[in-house]
Parts: structure tokens; C-alpha cells; sequence
């Protein structure tokens, strides 16, 4: 279950090899016992958008590329998303995304009517991942 800004709310499937390491990482942070946010520091307090930036710089030091391309979290949202979109096509990247209702912005009568499932969008993941999703069709 991901909480996104605007205090939006939404199931997304992810890959068993990923749910695996989110589990360890919440019992070994302490993010069971006290809820809410998942990615936590060693000492359990929750990570901050700050840490992200941090880390894409220390990445960007030891691989120029990642630097000079502008790799970020966004840049790998936006890679994902076009990949989706390409192979599975944009009712299926636009709910894999979370861009579920149409108030996001003009999509016309094709966005209104093309709605993609929870299961299309696992079925993107299990492509995506080469790794099988339970709720894949």
C-alpha cells in the first residue's frame, strides 16, 4: 500500500524478490512496530526526501553517468512509466502510475472509457521484473 502526496492511498503490486527485501528492511529498522513510513535510517527514524537527493549525488560521484544522464528516483519513475506504456499501453502505465481518475488532467473520452485493473498492472510488473505476479492475468 503506497501513501503519496495529496494524501492519496492505493495498492501497487511490486515483485516477490522486492516484497522480500521491504519486509526485512522493515523488521530489521523497526518499521513493524511503530507503522507508517517503510525506508527508515538505522536508528528507525524515517528517511526524508533530502536522503534521496543525498544518495543519487554519492551515486552520481562514483558513476559519472548517473551524474551526467540526471538519473534520479523521478528519472526511473519516468523510464518505468514510458517502458509500460510502450508494451502494455497507457490505460495500463496511466493506472500503474496511480493516475487513475481523470481529474489529473484532460485525457478525453479514450481516458474516460480505457481503464486498466490491478491485475494489468501486475501482469506490466511481472513483465517488467521476469518475476511472476499472483495477481498477473
Amino acid at each position: 500500500m503506497l501513501h503519496e502526496k495529496g494524501e492519496t492511498v492505493r495498492w501497487q503490486p511490486v515483485s516477490p524478490t522486492l516484497m522480500t527485501h521491504l519486509r526485512e528492511h522493515a523488521e530489521q529498522r523497526g518499521a513493524t512496530q511503530s507503522g507508517g513510513q517503510l525506508l527508515r535510517y538505522t536508528n528507525g527514524a524515517p528517511i526524508t526526501y533530502r536522503r534521496y537527493d543525498h544518495l543519487w549525488a554519492r551515486l552520481g560521484e562514483q558513476l559519472p553517468w548517473v551524474a551526467t544522464q540526471g538519473i534520479s528516483t523521478h528519472w526511473l519513475r519516468h523510464t518505468t512509466l514510458t517502458w509500460v506504456e510502450r508494451n502494455f499501453g497507457h490505460a495500463v502505465a496511466r493506472a500503474y502510475a496511480g493516475h487513475t481518475d481523470n481529474n489529473s488532467g484532460d485525457h478525453g473520452s479514450t481516458g474516460i472509457y480505457t481503464r486498466a485493473d490491478i491485475r494489468e498492472v501486475a501482469a506490466a510488473l511481472a513483465a517488467l521484473t521476469g518475476e511472476p505476479h499472483p495477481l498477473a492475468k
